[in-house]
């Protein structure tokens, strides 16, 4: 994709002529402009200069911003430098507009003119016409992009200014001469009667309201970008580093790859590392939004602009520059503003011809006033009105805005939006699906429950378990010896180790005979009584996995071993089922502990003993019934990240699962599923609000300036007053906008349940898991899966010969005796259907 700077836009009108433009060249795939952020994004096989050329042609200006990938935006980029310069032009607007309104309007004041001119009406009028020239030069760049839009029929909201005060202008400029002409012949009473034909106020009225519209529109565009200048505040400007044994502090730029720098208590980390040497409390919310520091140890990674609160590090620069985590993630907080969300698409079409709709529309209305009898002024002021009261900005700003404070709001907490695409479709998912190692749970299995045998305790059960695992490399043993560490226990010196077939442990140690394994191997070694063996049961049942450990023949206890869910899990997934939308988890465990845990954490439905090609599969399937949202962490979650409407990646994940999703969760909570969801949908209300407003505005505006209510009500709009309006129209879309810098993301209290079209039509998603035997290997698995999933009423079917099972997920109710007769034909025998 390739990125152009685009000057000269100042209306939708404008990026809609552009954009049009662009899309219309051979070899270009997509094109997306950028009002807001004056910018625009290209996708396609051509030349820069083609696309130069073609915008030139449309009467802007172009500029590549950078090669393939664009460097993440400086802040001196992001700097406002429109308002000061409109703040300038208005002053001065107002320093001439103030000496031109004394002299036109003074006298219904009650303010004297100088004498001189109560008897010479053209000296009066030839001064209003100085005045407002010097107006009209000051505020030159409203003439020059209007007419210069115009003549490359592109007309834009310029256009509508430039043609609205030259149209008064030059009609009072006429009515001056005229004046000139009847005051040489003598005739001073109708000389007089032609003042109330100037409106030399009005074109320099229209031409001051509209600069301070354009000023406080520019001031709160300027605003809808300070979340991504404060992220950029973050990054430190120099390095402490270390050059031949000698500590020098260098800027932020010349760091490089591989080089060691130190940070003290207090300073930010200039770059991503990885610890060599030291201990840390590092305050990581800058980037993730979690108030609660992080302890750092050797080995560790840290993140540039994170803050060392405690502790002497010395680091290894692993990314520099533009490939720290803060670059990439403003990165992608300016590559999702420069995108365009799909609703956006309903402004552009109404801005490419509302421009010249309104042209024609002010010269039908002074054509009609002028049939109907009236005067050449008073149609004229009724055409003015019309054209100076329409505004496409509202409309092409109701969208870019909110979707640039929406994302700025994700990022400060966290959340990252990768395109405008996906800030509005997160909003409309009807299903969530949570992967459940890593997502749910916390990834990783630690001990839960210590359970001695008569005879010991709970120590000395953890002791002897330490003596065997010390040596073992199994994700389980870590557990033990992680539990081991916290009570601050120390592992016994052990001899003879061997890993035992039929998944057990043995070692000797102090003279002891030490053993360990799973509840059937134990029991064939040593005496487990029926009340160890119910309790080691009852922990599988509950989804974790009992490790028994034996001494000298006597069973010491049993350990219970899981993979932890996340203490955020049960709230987040009950705010999603409050919010309407469906939960489902999809595991590759087998059903017995994915069941387990579903059932603790109140998930809609679960589906167990899924492939990373069936978790797509599965994804696929449940699209039928409506959006859907994918989260995971893993690799094996990036296939139906990539298939699912919308992909939320866990930050703390693997960078394929990062890379393959539209949300990444920074904090790695889950809670920030709802979040992300609510936010959506709160962007989603203001673009709604902006877009009703800028319809609704014009809608009305438009019939009141072409005077459609003088006949009924006798409401008549002067100029002056339309161009009010329109100068505050935009203003009041961005203020709306920022509201969303009020937004509280984690607020429950406020969200609505919406009730699918897909849920009204219950069409509920069933699975059956059946449990066969006589299946050996992956040839067995295949012909079960095939014969099931032969049947019309089966979706798919996931079929594993290790757990003896079929989870089968189901299109239209089926009998079990159908489901089991299937298989058993097949020479497989089935013993039950859950």
């Amino acid at each position: 994709m390739q990125q152009y700077d685009i000057t000269g836009m100042s209306c939708a009108a404008c990026s809609a002529r552009v954009e049009k433009t662009v899309s219309n060249l051979p070899g270009v795939e997509a094109c997306t402009v950028s009002l807001l952020t004056n910018s625009m994004s290209v996708d396609g096989a051509i030349a820069p200069e083609q696309i130069i050329a073609a915008v030139e042609s449309a009467g802007y200006g172009a500029a590549v911003k950078g090669a393939e990938k664009t460097a993440a935006p400086s802040e001196d980029a992001l700097k406002d430098r429109e308002t000061p310069v409109l703040k300038q032009r208005l002053i001065s607007s107002l320093g001439f507009l103030i000496v031109l309104m004394y002299f036109s309007m003074g006298h219904m004041f009650g303010l004297p003119l100088p004498a001189a001119l109560e008897h010479d009406p053209v000296a009066l009028g030839l001064i209003q016409l100085l005045l407002t020239g010097a107006i009209m030069v000051i505020n030159q760049k409203f003439f020059i992009s209007g007419f210069k839009g115009l003549i490359h029929r592109s007309p834009n909201m310029d256009t509508l200014v430039a043609l609205g005060s030259t149209a008064a202008f030059v009609y009072s400029t006429a009515a001056l001469f005229y004046m000139s002409h009847l005051q040489s012949i003598g005739d001073m009473h109708a000389a007089h009667a032609l003042v109330h034909e100037f409106y030399f106020e009005s074109a320099a009225m229209i031409l001051a309201l509209i600069t301070v519209g354009k000023m406080l529109e520019a001031r709160s565009k300027g605003k809808t970008t300070d979340a991504l200048k404060s992220l950029m505040n973050l990054a430190p400007k120099t390095a402490t580093v270390i050059r031949g044994n000698q500590e020098v502090e260098v800027p932020i730029e010349q760091v490089r790859k591989g080089d060691l720098f130190v940070v003290r208590p207090g300073e930010h980390i200039p770059v991503d590392g990885i610890i060599l040497e030291g201990e840390a409390a590092v305050d990581e919310s800058a980037l993730t939004g979690e108030s609660i520091p992080v302890d750092k140890t050797v080995g560790d990674g840290v993140s540039a602009a994170t803050t060392n609160q405690s502790g002497f590090l010395r680091c290894e620069a692993t990314r520099v520059g533009q490939d720290t985590t803060l670059s990439q993630i403003i990165q992608m907080v300016s590559d999702a503003a420069a995108t365009k969300a799909p609703i956006a698409k309903i402004a552009d079409k109404v801005s490419g011809v509302f421009v010249p709709t309104v042209i024609a529309i002010s010269i039908v209305t002074i054509a009609v006033w002028l049939l109907l009898g009236e005067s050449i002024g008073f149609a004229l002021a009724r055409g003015i009105s019309v054209l100076v009261i329409s505004c496409p900005c509202a409309l092409g700003l109701a969208t870019p805005v909110s979707i640039m404070v929406g994302n700025g709001k994700g990022a400060k907490n966290g959340i990252l939006f990768k395109t405008a695409v996906s800030l509005e479709e997160t909003g409309k998912v009807e299903t969530v699906v949570l992967d459940k190692t890593g997502t749910i749970t916390q990834g990783h299995p630690a001990v839960t429950d210590l359970i001695p045998a008569n005879g010991f305790d709970a120590q000395t059960l953890l002791r002897v378990a330490t003596a065997l695992e010390q040596n073992s490399e199994h994700p389980l043993a870590k557990a033990v010896l992680e539990k081991a560490s916290a009570e601050n226990l120390a592992a016994p010196a052990v001899e003879q180790f061997r890993i035992l077939p039929g998944n057990g442990l043995t070692a000797v140690s102090e003279g002891q005979t030490l053993l360990g394994g799973s509840l059937s191997y134990l029991s064939s070694q040593v005496s487990v009584s029926p009340e160890m063996e119910q309790q080691a049961i009852a922990l599988a049942e509950n989804g974790k996995t009992p490790l028994l450990f034996a001494r000298d023949g006597q069973l010491c206890g049993i350990i219970g071993v899981a993979d932890t869910i996340r203490e955020d899990s049960p709230k987040a997934i009950a705010e999603l089922q409050h919010m309407g939308i469906r939960v489902v988890m999809l595991t590759g465990d087998n059903p017995r502990t994915a069941n387990a845990i579903g059932k603790q954490v109140g998930v809609d439905e679960v589906i167990a003993g899924v492939l990373p090609d069936g978790k797509e599969a599965t994804v696929r399937m449940l699209q039928t019934k409506g959006k859907v949202a994918m989260v995971g962490d893993g690799i094996n979650d990036a296939p139906a990240l990539t298939r699912a409407d919308i992909g939320i990646a866990i930050g703390a994940g693997a960078d394929v699962a990062v890379d393959a999703a539209d949300i990444v969760l920074m904090k790695s909570q889950l809670t920030d599923v709802p979040a992300a969801i609510r936010l959506s949908r709160g962007t989603l209300r203001i673009i709604h609000q902006n877009l009703f407003w800028a319809f609704f505005y014009n809608v009305i505006g438009i019939p009141l300036a072409a005077g459609l209510f003088i006949p009924i009500l006798g409401w008549q709009l002067n100029p002056m007053f339309g161009a009010a309006a329109m100068s505050l129209s935009s203003f009041c879309v961005v203020s709306n906008a920022l509201r969303l810098n009020l937004f509280d993301l984690y607020d429950p209290k406020r969200d609505r349940k919406i009730h699918h079209k897909s849920h009204k039509q219950e069409e509920k998603i069933m699975t059956k898991t059946m449990h066969i035997q006589g299946m050996m290997c992956g040839h067995c698995e295949g012909r079960v899966k095939s014969t099931l999933e032969a049947m019309e009423q089966v979706e798919s079917a996931v079929v594993s010969h290790a757990d003896g099972t079929a989870v089968v997920t189901l299109k239209s109710d089926i009998s079990n005796d159908i489901l089991k007769d299937a298989v058993e034909k097949q020479g497989y025998p089935v013993t039950s259907i859950d």
